[in-house]
Protein backbone atom coordinates (compact mmCIF):
# COMPACT_ATOMS: atom_id res chain seq x y z
CA UNK A 1 0.00 0.00 0.00
CA UNK A 2 1.10 3.60 -0.64
CA UNK A 3 2.79 4.81 2.14
CA UNK A 4 4.03 1.28 4.11
CA UNK A 5 7.42 0.21 4.23
CA UNK A 6 8.36 -2.05 1.59
CA UNK A 7 9.36 -5.91 3.42
CA UNK A 8 12.78 -7.28 3.02
CA UNK A 9 11.16 -9.64 0.56
CA UNK A 10 10.33 -6.52 -2.01
CA UNK A 11 14.50 -5.41 -1.59
CA UNK A 12 15.06 -8.52 -3.86
CA UNK A 13 18.57 -8.56 -2.25
CA UNK A 14 19.75 -5.38 -3.82
CA UNK A 15 22.70 -3.89 -2.15
CA UNK A 16 22.67 -0.11 -1.11
CA UNK A 17 18.53 -0.12 -1.08
CA UNK A 18 17.07 1.94 2.15
CA UNK A 19 14.09 0.55 4.43
CA UNK A 20 14.18 3.30 6.65
CA UNK A 21 15.47 6.83 5.82
CA UNK A 22 19.12 6.91 7.49
CA UNK A 23 19.13 3.29 7.48
CA UNK A 24 21.79 1.25 5.57
CA UNK A 25 21.50 -2.44 5.42
CA UNK A 26 24.38 -4.23 7.41
CA UNK A 27 25.70 -5.37 4.31
CA UNK A 28 26.31 -2.27 2.84
CA UNK A 29 28.73 -1.49 5.66
CA UNK A 30 30.24 -4.02 5.00
CA UNK A 31 31.52 -3.32 2.04
CA UNK A 32 32.44 0.02 2.70
CA UNK A 33 34.68 -1.26 5.32
CA UNK A 34 36.63 -3.20 2.84
CA UNK A 35 37.28 0.05 0.18
CA UNK A 36 38.17 1.62 3.36
CA UNK A 37 41.26 -1.44 4.18
CA UNK A 38 42.26 -1.40 0.55
CA UNK A 39 42.78 2.44 0.57
CA UNK A 40 44.88 2.27 3.51
CA UNK A 41 46.75 -0.77 2.41
CA UNK A 42 47.55 1.63 -0.84
CA UNK A 43 48.27 4.43 1.46
CA UNK A 44 50.26 2.51 3.31
CA UNK A 45 52.28 1.29 0.31
CA UNK A 46 52.71 4.58 -0.96
CA UNK A 47 54.09 6.02 2.08
CA UNK A 48 56.91 3.48 1.73
CA UNK A 49 57.55 3.72 -1.88
CA UNK A 50 58.22 7.66 -1.83
CA UNK A 51 59.42 7.77 1.62
CA UNK A 52 56.89 9.04 3.84
CA UNK A 53 57.54 6.61 6.55
CA UNK A 54 61.46 6.72 7.38
CA UNK A 55 63.04 2.82 8.38
CA UNK A 56 66.42 2.03 9.78
CA UNK A 57 68.89 1.24 7.21
CA UNK A 58 69.96 -2.78 7.46
CA UNK A 59 73.17 -2.58 9.02
CA UNK A 60 76.13 -5.26 8.94
CA UNK A 61 77.07 -5.22 13.08
CA UNK A 62 79.66 -7.34 15.28
CA UNK A 63 77.40 -8.38 17.52
CA UNK A 64 74.27 -10.24 17.05
CA UNK A 65 71.16 -10.30 19.57
CA UNK A 66 70.35 -13.72 21.26
CA UNK A 67 66.94 -14.91 21.34
CA UNK A 68 66.62 -16.06 25.35
CA UNK A 69 63.69 -18.34 25.88
CA UNK A 70 60.87 -17.79 28.37
CA UNK A 71 60.62 -19.90 31.44
CA UNK A 72 57.71 -22.12 31.39
CA UNK A 73 55.79 -20.89 33.84
CA UNK A 74 56.04 -17.18 31.70
CA UNK A 75 54.73 -19.25 28.63
CA UNK A 76 51.47 -20.94 31.13
CA UNK A 77 50.74 -17.62 33.53
CA UNK A 78 49.94 -14.73 31.50
CA UNK A 79 51.94 -11.78 34.22
CA UNK A 80 49.31 -10.15 36.09
CA UNK A 81 48.99 -6.11 35.39
CA UNK A 82 47.98 -3.17 37.65
CA UNK A 83 45.83 -0.75 35.83
CA UNK A 84 48.75 1.76 36.30
CA UNK A 85 51.07 -0.55 34.35
CA UNK A 86 48.26 -1.59 31.71
CA UNK A 87 47.38 2.11 30.61
CA UNK A 88 51.82 2.99 30.26
CA UNK A 89 53.43 2.10 26.81
CA UNK A 90 55.12 -1.31 26.83
CA UNK A 91 58.78 -0.50 26.61
CA UNK A 92 60.72 -4.03 24.93
CA UNK A 93 63.85 -5.43 27.41
CA UNK A 94 67.27 -5.17 25.54
CA UNK A 95 68.00 -8.45 23.85
CA UNK A 96 71.01 -9.64 25.21
CA UNK A 97 74.04 -9.34 23.09
CA UNK A 98 76.22 -12.19 22.10
CA UNK A 99 79.53 -11.94 20.26
CA UNK A 100 79.27 -12.96 16.62
CA UNK A 101 81.25 -15.39 15.15
CA UNK A 102 83.77 -13.33 13.04
CA UNK A 103 83.37 -14.52 9.32
CA UNK A 104 86.33 -16.38 7.22
CA UNK A 105 88.34 -14.46 5.10
CA UNK A 106 88.00 -14.71 1.46
CA UNK A 107 90.13 -18.15 0.00
CA UNK A 108 93.79 -16.66 -1.41
CA UNK A 109 94.73 -18.68 -4.70
CA UNK A 110 97.33 -20.32 -2.91
CA UNK A 111 98.27 -24.38 -4.23
CA UNK A 112 98.14 -25.48 -7.28
CA UNK A 113 95.20 -25.08 -10.65
CA UNK A 114 92.97 -27.70 -10.43
CA UNK A 115 92.86 -28.87 -13.81
CA UNK A 116 91.61 -31.64 -15.12
CA UNK A 117 93.68 -34.96 -15.59
CA UNK A 118 92.65 -34.34 -19.90
CA UNK A 119 93.89 -30.83 -19.25
CA UNK A 120 97.22 -32.20 -17.99
CA UNK A 121 97.40 -35.46 -20.18
CA UNK A 122 97.67 -32.75 -22.94
CA UNK A 123 100.46 -31.44 -21.68
CA UNK A 124 102.39 -34.26 -22.43
CA UNK A 125 103.37 -35.59 -25.75
CA UNK A 126 105.06 -39.48 -26.82
CA UNK A 127 108.00 -39.17 -29.19
CA UNK A 128 108.23 -41.82 -31.91
CA UNK A 129 112.03 -42.79 -29.57
CA UNK A 130 109.19 -43.44 -26.63
CA UNK A 131 110.14 -40.21 -24.73
CA UNK A 132 107.44 -38.87 -22.89
CA UNK A 133 107.79 -34.41 -23.17
CA UNK A 134 106.07 -31.71 -21.73
CA UNK A 135 104.45 -29.66 -24.53
CA UNK A 136 102.12 -26.60 -24.79
CA UNK A 137 98.43 -28.12 -25.18
CA UNK A 138 96.26 -27.56 -28.35
CA UNK A 139 94.22 -25.68 -26.31
CA UNK A 140 96.99 -22.84 -25.20
CA UNK A 141 98.13 -24.39 -21.93
CA UNK A 142 101.71 -24.48 -21.23
CA UNK A 143 103.39 -26.42 -18.14
CA UNK A 144 105.19 -23.13 -17.07
CA UNK A 145 101.95 -22.38 -15.97
CA UNK A 146 99.99 -24.74 -15.40
CA UNK A 147 102.11 -26.51 -12.76
CA UNK A 148 102.95 -23.61 -10.83
CA UNK A 149 101.96 -22.56 -7.44
CA UNK A 150 99.47 -20.17 -7.08
CA UNK A 151 99.80 -17.32 -4.89
CA UNK A 152 97.79 -14.23 -3.40
CA UNK A 153 98.86 -10.88 -5.87
CA UNK A 154 96.80 -8.81 -3.37
CA UNK A 155 99.70 -9.37 -0.86
CA UNK A 156 102.64 -7.02 -0.08
CA UNK A 157 103.88 -6.16 -3.24
CA UNK A 158 107.42 -6.31 -1.65
CA UNK A 159 108.47 -9.96 -2.09
CA UNK A 160 110.98 -12.57 -1.26
CA UNK A 161 111.37 -16.18 -2.29
CA UNK A 162 113.75 -19.01 -1.90
CA UNK A 163 114.91 -21.48 -4.39
CA UNK A 164 117.04 -25.04 -3.06
CA UNK A 165 118.94 -26.30 -5.91
CA UNK A 166 120.72 -29.55 -6.58
CA UNK A 167 118.03 -31.84 -4.87
CA UNK A 168 118.32 -35.66 -5.42
CA UNK A 169 122.34 -36.43 -4.98
CA UNK A 170 121.20 -37.22 -1.38
CA UNK A 171 118.19 -38.56 -0.41
CA UNK A 172 118.46 -37.92 3.17
CA UNK A 173 118.53 -34.01 2.77
CA UNK A 174 116.02 -33.73 -0.24
CA UNK A 175 113.89 -35.43 1.87
CA UNK A 176 114.05 -33.25 4.98
CA UNK A 177 113.84 -30.34 1.77
CA UNK A 178 110.40 -31.76 0.50
CA UNK A 179 109.15 -32.50 4.38
CA UNK A 180 110.72 -29.52 6.28
CA UNK A 181 110.42 -26.28 3.96
CA UNK A 182 107.97 -24.20 4.18
CA UNK A 183 105.51 -24.77 0.76
CA UNK A 184 106.84 -21.35 -0.52
CA UNK A 185 110.55 -22.88 -1.04
CA UNK A 186 110.67 -23.68 -4.42
CA UNK A 187 112.62 -26.96 -5.42
CA UNK A 188 115.30 -27.83 -8.18
CA UNK A 189 115.81 -31.32 -8.84
CA UNK A 190 119.33 -32.87 -10.31
CA UNK A 191 117.39 -34.79 -13.97
CA UNK A 192 119.52 -38.14 -12.76
CA UNK A 193 117.81 -38.29 -9.46
CA UNK A 194 116.60 -41.85 -9.28
CA UNK A 195 113.07 -42.37 -9.25
CA UNK A 196 112.61 -38.93 -10.40
CA UNK A 197 108.93 -39.14 -10.52
CA UNK A 198 108.04 -40.03 -7.49
CA UNK A 199 110.12 -37.40 -5.76
CA UNK A 200 108.42 -34.83 -8.04
CA UNK A 201 105.04 -36.18 -7.22
CA UNK A 202 105.86 -35.97 -3.32
CA UNK A 203 106.95 -31.88 -3.80
CA UNK A 204 103.91 -31.35 -5.42
CA UNK A 205 101.56 -33.17 -2.90
CA UNK A 206 103.72 -31.01 -0.13
CA UNK A 207 103.25 -27.51 -2.23
CA UNK A 208 106.34 -27.15 -3.53
CA UNK A 209 106.68 -25.70 -7.18
CA UNK A 210 109.57 -28.02 -8.50
CA UNK A 211 112.23 -27.38 -11.56
CA UNK A 212 114.79 -29.48 -13.12
CA UNK A 213 118.47 -28.38 -13.31
CA UNK A 214 119.99 -28.27 -16.79
CA UNK A 215 122.57 -31.18 -16.64
CA UNK A 216 125.70 -29.03 -17.35
CA UNK A 217 128.12 -30.24 -14.17
CA UNK A 218 125.85 -33.24 -12.87
CA UNK A 219 128.74 -35.56 -11.74
CA UNK A 220 126.02 -38.00 -11.69
CA UNK A 221 124.70 -37.30 -15.05
CA UNK A 222 126.96 -39.74 -17.49
CA UNK A 223 126.94 -42.96 -14.67
CA UNK A 224 123.23 -42.89 -14.49
CA UNK A 225 122.21 -42.31 -18.07
CA UNK A 226 122.22 -38.95 -18.98
CA UNK A 227 125.11 -37.41 -20.75
CA UNK A 228 125.49 -33.90 -19.52
CA UNK A 229 125.29 -30.89 -22.07
CA UNK A 230 128.62 -29.79 -23.58
CA UNK A 231 129.74 -26.48 -25.33
CA UNK A 232 132.58 -28.71 -27.24
CA UNK A 233 129.04 -31.11 -28.50
CA UNK A 234 127.27 -30.23 -31.76
CA UNK A 235 123.61 -28.62 -31.58
CA UNK A 236 121.78 -32.13 -32.59
CA UNK A 237 123.58 -34.22 -29.29
CA UNK A 238 122.84 -31.38 -27.16
CA UNK A 239 119.38 -31.41 -27.71
CA UNK A 240 119.04 -35.05 -28.12
CA UNK A 241 121.10 -34.91 -24.55
CA UNK A 242 118.38 -31.98 -23.36
CA UNK A 243 115.05 -34.23 -24.38
CA UNK A 244 116.55 -37.34 -21.93
CA UNK A 245 116.30 -35.05 -19.29
CA UNK A 246 113.18 -33.49 -19.98
CA UNK A 247 111.64 -36.69 -20.63
CA UNK A 248 112.98 -37.97 -16.69
CA UNK A 249 109.44 -36.78 -15.52
CA UNK A 250 106.46 -34.30 -15.46
CA UNK A 251 105.05 -31.87 -13.44
CA UNK A 252 107.69 -29.27 -13.49
CA UNK A 253 107.91 -25.69 -14.36
CA UNK A 254 111.18 -25.04 -16.31
CA UNK A 255 114.84 -25.93 -16.16
CA UNK A 256 117.61 -23.84 -13.44
CA UNK A 257 120.67 -22.76 -15.62
CA UNK A 258 123.80 -22.01 -13.21
CA UNK A 259 125.71 -19.27 -15.02
CA UNK A 260 129.07 -20.75 -14.24
CA UNK A 261 130.10 -22.49 -17.07
CA UNK A 262 130.97 -22.63 -20.96
CA UNK A 263 127.44 -23.65 -22.05
CA UNK A 264 125.51 -20.20 -20.14
CA UNK A 265 128.01 -17.70 -21.41
CA UNK A 266 127.85 -19.16 -25.12
CA UNK A 267 125.07 -17.54 -27.04
CA UNK A 268 125.57 -20.38 -29.71
CA UNK A 269 125.46 -22.92 -27.61
CA UNK A 270 122.21 -22.03 -25.63
CA UNK A 271 120.28 -20.73 -29.17
CA UNK A 272 118.74 -24.20 -29.95
CA UNK A 273 118.61 -25.15 -26.60
CA UNK A 274 116.47 -22.13 -25.29
CA UNK A 275 114.26 -22.32 -28.38
CA UNK A 276 113.37 -26.07 -27.55
CA UNK A 277 112.76 -25.49 -23.82
CA UNK A 278 110.58 -22.45 -25.23
CA UNK A 279 108.44 -24.45 -28.10
CA UNK A 280 108.14 -26.96 -24.85
CA UNK A 281 106.25 -24.61 -22.90
CA UNK A 282 108.81 -24.19 -20.13
CA UNK A 283 110.53 -21.58 -18.46
CA UNK A 284 114.33 -21.44 -17.68
CA UNK A 285 115.69 -19.97 -14.29
CA UNK A 286 119.09 -18.23 -14.56
CA UNK A 287 121.60 -18.26 -11.43
CA UNK A 288 124.42 -15.59 -12.00
CA UNK A 289 126.04 -14.59 -9.11
CA UNK A 290 127.59 -11.74 -11.53
CA UNK A 291 125.41 -8.93 -12.14
CA UNK A 292 126.59 -8.90 -15.99
CA UNK A 293 124.43 -9.57 -18.69
CA UNK A 294 123.81 -13.40 -19.84
CA UNK A 295 122.29 -14.27 -23.39
CA UNK A 296 120.10 -15.86 -21.52
CA UNK A 297 117.44 -13.23 -20.87
CA UNK A 298 118.15 -12.18 -24.62
CA UNK A 299 116.88 -15.36 -25.53
CA UNK A 300 113.92 -15.98 -23.63
CA UNK A 301 112.71 -12.51 -24.68
CA UNK A 302 113.17 -13.22 -28.07
CA UNK A 303 111.22 -17.02 -28.03
CA UNK A 304 108.94 -16.09 -25.72
CA UNK A 305 109.72 -18.09 -22.65
CA UNK A 306 109.32 -16.87 -19.01
CA UNK A 307 112.16 -15.88 -17.33
CA UNK A 308 113.73 -15.38 -13.84
CA UNK A 309 117.42 -14.59 -12.40
CA UNK A 310 119.03 -14.59 -8.84
CA UNK A 311 122.12 -13.35 -7.98
CA UNK A 312 121.78 -14.35 -4.30
CA UNK A 313 123.53 -17.15 -3.48
CA UNK A 314 122.86 -17.46 0.89
CA UNK A 315 125.22 -20.39 0.98
CA UNK A 316 128.15 -18.87 0.15
CA UNK A 317 129.33 -18.00 3.72
CA UNK A 318 130.83 -14.40 2.79
CA UNK A 319 132.78 -12.89 5.29
CA UNK A 320 131.90 -15.90 7.96
CA UNK A 321 128.13 -15.02 8.26
CA UNK A 322 126.01 -17.96 8.10
CA UNK A 323 123.23 -18.63 5.83
CA UNK A 324 120.65 -17.32 8.77
CA UNK A 325 122.55 -13.62 8.22
CA UNK A 326 122.55 -13.83 4.82
CA UNK A 327 118.95 -15.06 4.29
CA UNK A 328 118.13 -11.93 7.14
CA UNK A 329 120.26 -8.97 4.98
CA UNK A 330 118.07 -10.39 1.77
CA UNK A 331 115.32 -9.72 3.72
CA UNK A 332 116.23 -6.40 4.74
CA UNK A 333 117.41 -5.23 1.18
CA UNK A 334 113.67 -6.38 -0.19
CA UNK A 335 111.90 -4.98 2.96
CA UNK A 336 113.42 -1.37 2.40
CA UNK A 337 112.80 0.33 -0.60
CA UNK A 338 113.50 3.67 -0.77
CA UNK A 339 110.29 6.18 -0.68
CA UNK A 340 109.64 6.37 -3.96
CA UNK A 341 111.19 3.22 -5.65
CA UNK A 342 109.30 0.37 -7.02
CA UNK A 343 108.79 -2.57 -4.65
CA UNK A 344 111.73 -4.83 -4.79
CA UNK A 345 112.02 -8.43 -6.15
CA UNK A 346 114.40 -10.77 -4.98
CA UNK A 347 115.13 -14.25 -4.55
CA UNK A 348 117.71 -16.40 -3.01
CA UNK A 349 118.92 -19.95 -3.89
CA UNK A 350 120.90 -22.60 -1.37
CA UNK A 351 122.02 -26.35 -1.62
CA UNK A 352 120.60 -28.46 0.04
CA UNK A 353 122.05 -29.56 3.74
CA UNK A 354 121.31 -29.65 7.14
CA UNK A 355 122.48 -25.89 7.66
CA UNK A 356 120.24 -24.38 4.89
CA UNK A 357 117.62 -25.96 5.85
CA UNK A 358 117.71 -25.93 9.57
CA UNK A 359 117.79 -21.87 8.91
CA UNK A 360 115.03 -21.15 6.78
CA UNK A 361 112.99 -23.42 9.04
CA UNK A 362 113.62 -20.95 12.05
CA UNK A 363 113.48 -17.55 9.44
CA UNK A 364 110.00 -18.93 8.52
CA UNK A 365 108.82 -19.37 11.85
CA UNK A 366 109.85 -15.54 13.13
CA UNK A 367 108.33 -13.97 10.26
CA UNK A 368 105.34 -11.59 11.55
CA UNK A 369 102.11 -11.83 11.14
CA UNK A 370 101.36 -8.92 8.97
CA UNK A 371 105.03 -9.09 7.27
CA UNK A 372 106.19 -5.83 4.77
CA UNK A 373 106.45 -8.23 2.36
CA UNK A 374 104.98 -11.38 0.42
CA UNK A 375 107.03 -15.04 0.88
CA UNK A 376 105.84 -16.60 -2.48
CA UNK A 377 107.12 -19.31 -4.90
CA UNK A 378 109.40 -18.59 -7.64
CA UNK A 379 106.74 -18.01 -10.27
CA UNK A 380 105.98 -14.34 -8.37
CA UNK A 381 109.84 -13.66 -9.47
CA UNK A 382 109.60 -14.33 -13.04
CA UNK A 383 109.13 -11.35 -16.07
CA UNK A 384 107.27 -12.34 -19.33
CA UNK A 385 107.61 -10.23 -22.07
CA UNK A 386 106.38 -8.98 -24.69
CA UNK A 387 106.83 -12.73 -27.15
CA UNK A 388 105.87 -14.43 -23.97
CA UNK A 389 102.37 -12.37 -23.55
CA UNK A 390 101.42 -13.13 -26.99
CA UNK A 391 101.72 -17.32 -26.13
CA UNK A 392 100.22 -16.33 -22.74
CA UNK A 393 96.76 -14.97 -24.26
CA UNK A 394 96.13 -18.26 -26.36
CA UNK A 395 94.57 -19.53 -23.23
CA UNK A 396 92.90 -16.35 -21.07
CA UNK A 397 92.76 -18.64 -17.89
CA UNK A 398 96.97 -18.71 -17.99
CA UNK A 399 96.66 -14.60 -16.78
CA UNK A 400 94.47 -14.94 -14.03
CA UNK A 401 96.46 -15.44 -10.70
Amino acid sequence: MPGQPRTSGETGGRAGRRTRQGEIRPRHRGLIAAYLLVAAAIAGSAALVFGDIRMPAPQVVDSAAAAVPLPPAALSTPPATSAASAAAPTIPAEPAVVQSLALPARPVPTGFRDLSPAQRAAMVETTSDGLRLPRIAPDGWMPWIANARRFDPAGPPARIGLLMINLGANEAAMTRAIEELPAEVSLAFLAATPDLPRWLARARALGHESYLMLPTDDPMAAERGIRPIEANADAAENLRRLRLSLARGTGYVGLVLPSTGPVTQSEAVLRPLVKEIAEHGLALVEINPSRDSAPVQRLTAEFGAGYARSADVLDYKLAGESVLANLDRLTAWVAEAPAGEAPRHAFGVMQPDDETIDAIVAWSRRRPERPAMSFVPLIGHFECREACMVRLRTQPAQLRP
